[in-house]
C-alpha cells in the first residue's frame, strides 16, 4: 500500500461527499434525530433509561448508517466502471480500501463529535466517564461500520443487494450485542456467538463509560477487539474486491 495514493483517494472521496449534501446530512444529522427521539420517548420516565442505553445507541446508530453509506458508495464506483479505471493506474486495491477508510474516518470523527455533543448538551445524557472517551468509541464503531460496509459491498451486484446485506451483517449483532439482554444471561450458544461479534465489544465499552468514572482499564480490551475487526475487515475486503460488477 502507498500512503500517498491512499491519501489522494481519500481526498477525492471527501470532495465527492462535500458535493453530496444529502449523504452528509444523513451521516451527521440522522444519529442526532434518532437520539433526540429516544430521549423524548423517555423524557417522563422515572428511571434514567436514556442515560442507561443512550451511550450504547450512540455507537449503534452511526455503525448502521456508515455501513449503508459505505457499501452503496463503494458498489456505485464498481458498477459505474470507476474502480476498474482507477485500478489501471498505480492505485492498488489496498490503497482504495485504505483511502475509503481514511475519508469516512474523517466523517466518523465529525459524526461522533456532533452526535456526542447533541446527546450530552441537548438531550441531557449523563455518563460517569469522560465525554472525550465517548467520542473515541463512537468513532471506532463508525469505522467498524465503514469497514464492514466495504467488505459487504464486494458480495453485492446492485445497490439494492447492498442494502439487503444490512440485515445479515447488522441485525444479528444488534440483537446479540447485549443491548436488549445482558450477554451472560443469554442461552450458551447465543452467548458464544455474541462473543464473536464486534458490536458486542463496542457496546461493552459504552457500558463501561456509562457506569465507570475511570473506564479505560476495563474497556481497553474491548476496543482492541473492535480495532482488530476493523483491520481484518479492510484486509479481507481488499482481497475480495472486484474490479467491476458483471
Amino acid at each position: 500500500m502507498n500512503p500517498r495514493i491512499a491519501g489522494a483517494t481519500a481526498a477525492r472521496i471527501l470532495r465527492q461527499l462535500r458535493a453530496d449534501h444529502r449523504t452528509v446530512a444523513l451521516m451527521l444529522l440522522v444519529p442526532c434525530v434518532l437520539l433526540g427521539l429516544l430521549a423524548w420517548v423517555y423524557v417522563d420516565s422515572p428511571a434514567p433509561v436514556f442515560d442507561r442505553i443512550g451511550a450504547q445507541l450512540l455507537g449503534i446508530f452511526p455503525f448502521v448508517i456508515m455501513f449503508v453509506v459505505t457499501s452503496i458508495a463503494t458498489l456505485r464506483e464498481r458498477t459505474s466502471g470507476t474502480l476498474e479505471r482507477l485500478l489501471t493506474t498505480p492505485l492498488a486495491k489496498g490503497d482504495f480500501m485504505l483511502g475509503y477508510a481514511m475519508a469516512f474516518g474523517v466523517m466518523a470523527v465529525l459524526q461522533a463529535a456532533v452526535a456526542t455533543g447533541f446527546s450530552i448538551w441537548v438531550c441531557g445524557l449523563d455518563i460517569a466517564g469522560p465525554p472525550w472517551m465517548l467520542v473515541i468509541v463512537a468513532v471506532l464503531v463508525a469505522l467498524l461500520g465503514t469497514a464492514l460496509g466495504l467488505l459487504a459491498s464486494g458480495f453485492a451486484r446492485t445497490e439494492f443487494q447492498a442494502v439487503q446485506f444490512m440485515p445479515a451483517f447488522v441485525l444479528p449483532q444488534f440483537l446479540l450485542c447485549g443491548l436488549l439482554m445482558p450477554r451472560d444471561q443469554m442461552p450458551p450458544v447465543l452467548e458464544f456467538i455474541s462473543d464473536l461479534l464486534p458490536l458486542s465489544y463496542a457496546v461493552d465499552a459504552m457500558k463501561e463509560l456509562t457506569t465507570n468514572p475511570d473506564p479505560w482499564g476495563d474497556m481497553a480490551s474491548s476496543l482492541l477487539v473492535v480495532v482488530l475487526w476493523i483491520v481484518g475487515a479492510l484486509v479481507l475486503g481488499s482481497l475480495t474486491l472486484r474490479r467491476r460488477t458483471p
